[in-house]
This record gives structure tokens, sequence and C-alpha cells, in this order.
């Protein structure tokens, strides 16, 4: 049996090993597809601000998607000088659907919500309409005329005189000679849409994209989608780790204690990639930035292991209080 012992100390060293070692700034990807990923968003866990982790996939390295507490949704476009992404939800009515022809053909599943503990908004430039809603659930008036009226009400109103539901975005005349109602309305939470849509046939989204250099409001144009802006969170620490003359590291946080980590090619360090400390680690080419841990596939292994142990020890013969060297280990 003494080759059990050299098989216990490999499970030994496999177990110190650290497996999820510190990563390297080459395993942090910089695109999905089209879309550059920059810092804060990330698509690798370690990568970017831990704000935005596990909230971005990128599926078959081609199309980006953004997870949400409503579903998960292909995302568009991603603006890092005004931070904000451009989401499509499939659901919800545009020029471009099946049954553009007539809103009434589409029924929009759950509407898109956020998480408002994440440091993804709604944005204000953001138009929601919605289509053939009940009369007697949404107040639908032209908004001017009913805020003079009833200005204590003005916000509870979607607006059925809307420049956008006389002139949505790709099919201006799409509603024109139908019996489809439409109306404006814009939420002050993704739980008001949720609501206003239990009474409606569908929704659209339209967000104004900036254009050009002409002066407001001739520097927008609306098209379809669902405008989610995010925080760009500056820290000193960040600064200094992507700075050229300091290394050019990618600023990425410690997967357990959430710590920041600037990512290097060396390995990673707690300040910027020319100071010279890696705390120790080099960076592995297969996983992401984290710390040592046990597998349940090493914890199952070294059990099995004591166990077998146990059992030799308590199948050994014993003579007059001394163990035979038949069935010894050492």
């Amino acid at each position: 049996m003494d080759f059990l012992a050299p098989l216990l100390i490999a499970v030994i060293v496999f177990l110190s090993i650290d497996t999820h070692s510190l990563a390297q700034s080459s395993l942090c990807r910089t695109s999905c597809g089209a879309i550059p990923i920059r810092y804060p968003l990330g698509i690798d866990d370690g990568c970017g601000s831990p704000y935005y982790r596990n909230m971005l996939i990128c599926a078959n390295a081609s199309r980006l998607f953004l997870r949400t507490p409503s579903g998960t949704y292909p995302v568009d476009a991603v603006d890092y000088t005004d931070p904000h992404l451009v989401v499509n939800d499939p659901s919800m009515w545009s020029c471009r659907s099946s049954g553009a022809d007539d809103p009434v053909l589409r029924r929009a599943a759950n509407p898109f919500s956020l998480d408002t503990s994440t440091r993804f908004s709604l944005s204000s430039k953001n138009d929601y309409l919605f289509f053939n809603c009940s009369g007697e659930s949404v107040i639908v008036e032209p908004k001017p005329a009913f805020c003079e009226r009833f200005p204590d009400r003005c916000d509870s109103a979607c607006d059925s005189a809307a420049y956008l539901c006389r002139n949505p975005p790709e099919c201006p005349d799409a509603l024109a000679d139908r019996r489809t109602s439409c109306c404006s309305y814009y939420p002050k939470a993704s739980e008001s849409l949720r609501l206003l849509l239990q009474h409606c046939s569908t929704y659209a989204s339209v967000y104004w994209r900036t254009v050009g250099a002409n002066f407001p409001p001739y520097d927008q144009v609306p098209e379809y989608g669902i405008r989610v802006d995010f925080e760009i969170p500056v820290t000193t620490r960040c600064l200094q780790c992507e700075d050229v003359r300091r290394g050019g590291g990618t600023c990425g946080f410690e997967t357990q204690s959430r710590s920041f980590l600037c990512l290097c090619d060396e390995g990673n360090a707690t300040t910027y990639c020319t100071d010279g400390t890696y705390g120790g680690h080099r960076a592995s080419a297969a996983v992401i930035a984290g710390t040592a841990t046990v597998s349940v596939a090493g914890a199952v292994g070294i059990g099995a292991l004591v166990w077998y142990l146990r059992k030799i020890r308590k199948n050994s013969v014993v003579t007059c209080g001394v163990q035979s060297n038949e069935n010894r280990l050492f």
C-alpha cells in the first residue's frame, strides 16, 4: 500500500493550488461581435466594475445580451461617451416586426424592466407608445388639453396627441386610417409600464438618438429601442491602472471580495502594472480573477480518500497491540 503515500501528497498539493488564479488583462474580452466592451462593462467575470457583474452575456462571441428581471434582451449598441446601451425588446411593436401593419395582432409579453438596485437606469430620452388601451382603465387624452383641465392629474394621462403616435419612426403612415388607438406615456418606474400594459394590446419604445452638430431639437431623431443609461465609476486607482505610463492595465476586480484589481499582462496588481507587486500570483491562462478555493470534486475526492484510509487501518492485522506490517502505509 506504499503507493497511497504519493497519492495523498498529490491530492493535498492539488487542493493547495490556486484554482482561481488572478486574471491577465488578455483574458478580458474587449468586444462582442462589433460592440466594444470597455470599463466599466465586462463580459468575463473579474473584468470591468463589479457593479455590472454577470449582467452582460456574449453569445457565440458575436451577440451581446443584457440580463434583467423581465428577461434577457439583445443589445444593439453601446456608447461610452454618453454612457448608455440600446436594448431591443423583440416582443414590442415596431415597423420592422411581423404584424407591423396592425399592432393589435402583436401582444407583448413581459414588458422590459430593470433591477433598480443596479447602476443601470431607464433613460429620460425614451418615449413609450401604447396601443388600443382600455378607456375604462387608462386615461387616453390629448395631454395639453387634459393638463389644462386637470393639472394635478397631468402625469397620469397617456397622450393621444403625441407626435410619435402621428409619426411613428420608419413608417409614418402605419397607423393612419386604422382603428388602432395610440397614446404616449413615460413611466416613472418600470413597474408603471408593466401595469399599463395590462390594459393595452402592446407597446413600442422609441428613444431619441443624438445626431450631428445641429441645434436642439433638430439634433435628435427617433429610433426604435430602449435606451438604458449606465454610470462610469471613475476612481483614482482605475485611472492609474489604465495610464500607459504605468503599464496600461485593465481595471477589474477580485471575484470573491469584489476589491479592485489592475489586470496586467504579467499578473495583477492592487495599484498599477509597473509597481512591481503582483501579490505573489501569476496569471492563469485559463481562468478569470478569483482566489484559492476547494472545488466540490476536490472535496469529494479527499473525503473518499480519508474514508479509504480509515477502512484500511480498521482492517489492519494487530498482534499483541502492535500493528503488523501487512497493511501498513508508512
